[in-house]
């Protein structure tokens, strides 16, 4: 009776541990999302104060040009806002003028008899009397063809005065601006700060909740460089053995190869992965972002993008109705924080939310080498642009773990070699780890960090390219025994 007491408190006290983790979670990623939100907002905030500064300096500036004007017509100078003034009077006549002499052209090709045509033809003349001297009236007008030593004078002392006040306005928005940036930013980065505390602090209760879950047996918890784990995974469709017993680790940060020949079952465990398939037995774990380790057996499949873990397929799969800036926008939609009405209202979050994620997709379009598309639509692009696309979608949602299905198929070598150069970017500047399947060996073994080969769901060998190009399980497998 005690030992079953003892069972029973064990289990209580382990699923109030869990169920904490989840709670804590749950609140870390909360105050993640909104740690990264307000970082991206500082720049976007401090670009829309600027571009106010400089709409409200150009004011003054046209401004101040408008009243110099009127004492540089007296005084004749002829500066650039004046001939600007003059150029956009002169060309509005002109305009005028050109359909009324088109008119008189027609007239003058149907005219009948020379004594029509002749009138027509002084008509025409005429206007274009008309037409020089209503110009020189403008221009006249503008300019003082005569100015005398007392408007050239006045002209002076406004100028100095005019000039003046520019100046003082000016560098009093500029003061205000820069006053206000450095107020928005001093409050942003303290509100940045106390989220970047809390997820400090949730962390923390995590990883020493899952100490203490560690050595429990119905409890896994992954060591810090593992990203994802596969424990005696298995995949049957009927009698048919798909995946059989399959255990592997992925490492933090590096770039994963699986390997094997058509039918090998790849495909089926990225399935399996994000939870396309049900398995029949065994056990995916993931460590996420918040160093929590995920059960992936007990995750629905809407909710793995959550987790942070992304994917593409070996057939391109983009909304065709869609510009590329859009198709990325569309894979945003996992971390917008407003909600059904505020989309419904365009709610200021909404709007700022979709500003963030703008120049999120930018960035990545940019460092992608794809800024060229990005108001273009998929239909009609080369497949190499179109593969890359993919890749750039599945950075919107700030994944751990980006899982390639086949990327270089349908590729040519040039394209191919550029794909892995953007692969081995990815890793790089994004800090994500890279699982990727994949027939074109070339570019396995030139990219990849540890390499795993299956044959009928079965783990052949693991280990670095060149282990694995010098295995003979491996080269049976592929190019059969003797």
């Amino acid at each position: 009776m005690a030992q079953m007491m003892n069972k029973i408190k064990t289990y209580i006290t382990q699923f109030i541990k869990k169920t904490k983790i989840n709670v804590y979670d749950i609140l870390l990623k909360y105050h993640e999302s909104k740690r990264a939100f307000k970082k991206d907002l500082i720049d976007i905030k401090t670009d829309e104060l600027n571009l106010k500064k400089k709409k409200k300096i150009d004011r003054v500036q046209l401004k101040y040009l408008h009243h110099l004007s009127m004492y540089e017509s007296r005084a004749g100078i002829v500066s650039d806002y004046i001939q600007k003034k003059i150029d956009e009077r002169v060309s509005k006549i002109k305009h005028q003028y050109y359909w009324k002499n088109r008119i008189i052209n027609q007239k003058i090709k149907r005219a009948k008899t020379e004594e029509l045509k002749e009138k027509l033809t002084i008509r025409k003349h005429g206007l274009e009397k008309e037409k020089q001297e209503k110009i020189r009236e403008v221009k006249k007008t503008l300019i003082n063809p005569q100015p005398s030593e007392m408007d050239k004078q006045l002209y002076a002392e406004k100028k100095a005065v005019l000039e003046k006040n520019k100046n003082e306005t000016t560098s009093l928005i500029r003061e205000k601006t820069s006053q206000r940036v450095t107020e928005m930013k001093e409050k942003t980065e303290k509100e940045i700060q106390n989220h970047q505390d809390k997820v400090d602090t949730y962390t923390q209760r995590i990883v020493t909740l899952e100490k203490t879950l560690k050595h429990r047996e119905d409890t896994l918890v992954l060591d810090e460089g593992v990203a994802l784990s596969l424990r005696h995974l298995s995949m049957h469709f009927g009698g048919l053995k798909a995946v059989d017993e399959l255990s592997f680790d992925v490492k933090k940060g590096e770039i994963f190869g699986l390997i094997g020949p058509n039918g090998a079952g790849k495909t089926t465990v990225f399935n399996c992965i994000t939870r396309f398939y049900k398995p029949t037995s065994g056990d995916m774990y993931f460590r996420n972002a918040n160093k929590k380790t995920i059960h992936l057996n007990e995750v629905a499949v809407h909710n793995i993008i959550k987790e942070g873990i992304v994917r593409t397929f070996q057939n391109v799969e983009l909304v065709w109705e869609l510009n590329i800036l859009d198709n990325l926008l569309v894979a945003a939609h996992s971390i917008y924080r407003s909600s059904f009405f505020g989309h419904s209202v365009h709610s200021r979050l909404t709007k700022r939310e979709e500003t963030v994620y703008t120049k999120r997709a930018m960035k990545i379009l940019k460092d992608l080498d794809l800024t060229p598309y990005t108001y273009a639509f998929p239909i009609g692009l080369p497949y190499g642009v179109l593969k890359k696309v993919e890749l750039a979608r599945t950075l919107m949602s700030h994944p751990k773990l980006i899982i390639l299905d086949e990327p270089a198929a349908g590729l040519n070598d040039s394209e191919t070699r550029a794909l892995a150069e953007v692969i081995k970017k990815i890793k790089k500047e994004y800090d994500v780890t890279v699982f990727l399947v994949e027939h074109d060996m070339g570019l396995v073994m030139s990219i990849c960090d540890t390499v795993c080969a299956i044959s009928f769901g079965k783990k052949l060998a693991m280990g670095t390219p060149k282990e694995i190009q010098n295995s003979k399980v491996v080269q049976e497998a592929y190019l059969g025994g003797d």
